[in-house]
């Protein structure tokens, strides 16, 4: 089994559409999400969070302080199931409350329920009718002018400039007869504002905070040597990456002031600026193998790329007339031994994982084991995110085997 290969080279024109959200970011910038609202002419917003930062008064005090009296409500109940159930609930809450808004705080589950609360408040659909759309196809639609999104991220994965949200619906809920992934994908869902608050960022625990920073870190090295590259987003990846890699080793050193914290915000907004787009999006092959590793299996989405991007990287740098730009990856990690680039980008890359102290082996998280490895690299090729590979890679299946197995 082999993927197709991609025509579109990165020397062809390109086109450059996206509307990114409007960006805050320093200590105490949360202060301003009342002026934020009223500049987007909105009157009461609904805090959407997990529990834990609902119930957690250094993460939650901050956001509604800073809303006022234009703090509708909390709704605690987003986990990283991301629940098409759990969206519904936010949807009459949001009713119940009057609000007009939404501020998603927390990781990328409540930000992605957040995005799905907005789809469903916009419309007049019943539960039933949502389910069964969803139930039949793995998404919902996305009617114009939803109700505005102000993120306000507590992690690094990067999901806060994006308009793509998961979501899952199981027989538990009573919504549908058996187990839904899928997700929505429109550009209503890019949030209208996002907050980065290094003060918020600090509150975050570490076990957390590394998993989160090796996905979004993976954004900046996808971004490059994706097939739909584009000099823009060459230039925020290149400078995001540089960022994060001296952050997060200062990050692993121990330096936990707020400079580190800046620093790092500062790196993931610019990793996942202009990544995901009208129709498309630059993640690509360390992602898919994120999907495959994490679907029906209990191990971290950041864990599972810190385990197997070295691997990654060494593959596609390996593949004869497989353009991984990889003088552009060792430019923009300050690797400087240009007789063995290739080596010292994969060198580089590991010790980041390594320093954030995270798995290095496939055997040593919950994940799947070599006899399940085919099956497992079957759901890699077939993943969506295999499109943007570097282009003239035409993977195998018993390649991406031998990419689990390195990790393992």
């Amino acid at each position: 089994m082999t993927v197709p290969s991609r025509s579109r080279s990165r020397e062809s024109p390109f086109r450059f559409e996206y509307d990114p959200a409007t960006i805050g970011l320093g200590p105490g910038c949360v202060d301003d999400l009342a002026a934020e609202l009223e500049h987007l002419g909105r009157e009461r917003a609904l805090v959407v969070c997990g529990s834990t930062v609902g119930s957690t008064p250094a993460v939650i005090d901050p956001v509604t302080a800073g809303l006022g009296d234009r703090l509708a409500g909390v709704f605690d109940e987003t986990t990283p199931e991301k629940r098409l159930e759990t969206a519904l609930d936010g949807r009459d809450r949001l009713e119940d409350a009057d609000a007009d808004a939404l501020v998603s705080l927390g990781g990328g589950s409540s930000l992605d329920v957040a995005k799905a609360i907005n789809a469903l408040a916009a419309s007049e659909r019943t539960r039933e009718e949502a389910a069964a759309e969803f139930a039949e196809t793995g998404t919902l639609a996305v009617p114009d002018d939803p109700v505005p999104i102000v993120a306000v991220p507590t992690t690094l994965a990067g999901a806060d400039l994006s308009q793509v949200a998961g979501l899952a619906a199981s027989p538990e809920s009573g919504l549908v007869d058996e187990t839904v992934g899928g997700g929505l994908s429109d550009p209503e869902l890019m949030p209208a504002a996002a907050y980065y608050d290094p003060e918020l960022l600090a509150t975050t625990p570490e076990s957390v905070l590394t998993g989160s920073a090796m996905n979004g870190f993976d954004k900046g090295l996808e971004t490059i040597y994706a097939a739909n590259a584009t000099p823009i987003t060459d230039a925020t990846a290149a400078r995001g990456l540089a960022a994060l890699e001296s952050s997060l080793r200062a990050y692993g050193r121990g330096e936990r002031d707020l400079e580190t914290y800046e620093r790092l915000l500062e790196g993931i907004v610019l990793v996942q600026y202009g990544i995901s787009r009208p129709g498309e999006t630059t993640l690509s092959i360390v992602h898919a193998f994120g999907h495959g590793l994490t679907r029906g299996y209990e191990v971290q989405q950041g864990v599972a790329h810190a385990v197997v991007v070295p691997h990654v990287l060494e593959y596609l740098f390996e593949r004869d007339g497989v353009d991984a730009r990889v003088d552009v990856l060792a430019d923009a990690l300050g690797v400087e031994d240009a007789g063995r680039t290739g080596d010292a980008v994969v060198e580089t890359v590991t010790e980041v994982r390594d320093a954030l102290d995270l798995p290095s082996r496939l055997r040593d998280v919950d994940g799947p084991e070599p006899d399940a490895f085919e099956g497992v690299a079957e759901a890699i090729l077939g993943d969506g995110f295999m499109a943007n590979a570097p282009p003239s890679l035409e993977p195998s299946v018993a390649e991406i085997e031998g990419v689990l197995e390195a990790a393992w």
